[in-house]
């Protein structure tokens, strides 16, 4: 039963992303792009000035909490194992194609993403905590004066906050790189979740600014020193990228060949997933800022998604370099990456489960953090409690799935 269940979402998903969410992204993302004279660059410099006036930044009022402990908070939501695994099964799937797809997902992305969180932050409302509630939840009730909007929004965000695939893909790599009790392992790391999580965006935002820049800059220095090994492959591969996101690529190896489609699917896909783009669940993190100029905190987004896409790219290209992503047989996408580094780096069996379990556990935190607010919007009495109980359940019971229909 499980396994049609399983097959009828893989088709549904593939549907989706092949015809409908690519012509969304498309003709939203360019609408925009183009109604904003390229906003997405022709500001890049004022969004990387802004983010420097926020470490000096000092909040005026004791509500909301800094505009940088919520940024990172975004970020670890959005750097995750997507960047790693999911982005590298996109390369095995969609071939090298697929790279160039991440990319316009990324750019045409990251201004619907900016409009989605603006409109978050204007129709926020203060609440008991401290802090502010808005998002998605609150705009689209706006936007068609209806109020089962919201909560149907509200929902499905508590089903997205507890991020089942990515808590099985770090309990699998801890337990089996180490040899650990698989069971020991998603009880402490559930303990640690729940632990932030409970204490809510002041501790969710500076749990992942202690943990995301020291991460992203160490990893994607490891990066550059694999790609710098591989300099004078680089422009053939750059071709290969182009030329294969519109004529697809023949099987070579362990890959079997790919179409346009496949290409765009997969691309498109594993950048929207990554970034988090449309979702709503940055909306309602960044929501919590005290920033008295909301524009200010909405463009953040932007470099958010530049940081994202920062490492996918990393990621792929340095699976691209090293031929491991058409290895024959077939390399397992958790794995690409451990290979990868393993030529220039040992014990990467010890070191990779760790950088996991950073991206993971940000993720995880910030995810079910948006979770727990929604849950809070359903029921002020019992919806923390309940959700907390649920989603705790199912993250322990899911981590004994096979990391592919966790997926």
């Amino acid at each position: 039963m499980f396994n049609h269940i399983f097959y009828f979402l893989s088709r549904l998903d593939a549907f989706f992303w092949s015809y409908i969410g690519f012509v969304i992204i498309a003709l939203l993302g360019s609408y925009f792009t183009i109604k904003t004279r390229f906003f997405q660059i022709r500001l890049f410099p004022t969004i990387i000035r802004t983010f420097s006036e926020f470490i000096r930044y000092s909040a005026s009022s004791s509500r909301g909490t800094h505009p940088l402990k919520v940024f990172f908070a975004s970020v670890g939501g959005m750097v995750g194992v997507g960047n790693i695994v999911g982005i590298i099964t996109a390369l095995q799937l969609g071939g090298p194609g697929a790279i160039f797809w991440v990319w316009i997902a990324a750019f045409l992305g990251s201004i619907i993403k900016y409009s989605e969180v603006f409109l978050g932050l204007k129709y926020r409302v203060p609440n008991e905590k401290g802090g502010y509630d808005g998002g998605s939840i609150h705009f689209l009730r706006k936007a068609f004066n209806v109020r089962w909007i919201g909560t149907l929004v509200c929902i499905l965000l508590c089903i997205y906050g507890a991020e089942i695939y990515q808590f099985s893909v770090l309990t699998h790599s801890i337990s089996t790189n180490w040899q650990l009790d698989h069971v020991l392992v998603s009880l402490g790391i559930l303990s640690l979740i729940l632990y932030a999580v409970i204490g809510g965006i002041q501790r969710v935002g500076k749990i992942c600014s202690l943990l995301m820049p020291a991460f992203t800059l160490v990893y994607i220095a490891m990066c550059f020193w694999v790609i710098g090994h591989h300099i004078p492959e680089l422009p053939g591969l750059f071709v290969t990228i182009f030329k294969s996101a519109f004529t697809g690529h023949a099987g070579i190896g362990g890959f079997v060949g790919s179409s346009i489609l496949l290409a765009l699917q997969n691309g498109i896909a594993r950048s929207v997933y990554s970034a988090d783009i449309g979702i709503g669940y940055d909306s309602v993190i960044h929501s919590e800022t005290s920033a008295e100029k909301l524009v200010s905190q909405a463009r953040l987004t932007i470099f958010g998604v530049f940081i994202d896409n920062l490492v996918c790219t990393c990621s792929l290209l340095m699976a691209l370099c090293t031929g491991l992503w058409y290895a024959a047989p077939q390399l397992d996408s958790t794995l690409v990456i451990q290979k990868a580094l393993s030529f220039h780096f040992p014990r990467q069996e010890i070191f990779l489960p760790l950088f996991l379990f950073v991206l993971v556990y940000t993720t995880l935190i910030s995810y079910l953090l948006v979770g727990l607010k929604c849950a809070r919007q359903l029921h002020s009495n019992y919806g923390e409690k309940v959700y907390l109980f649920l989603a705790a359940a199912f993250l322990f019971c899911f981590s004994f799935f096979d990391q592919s229909k966790a997926l």
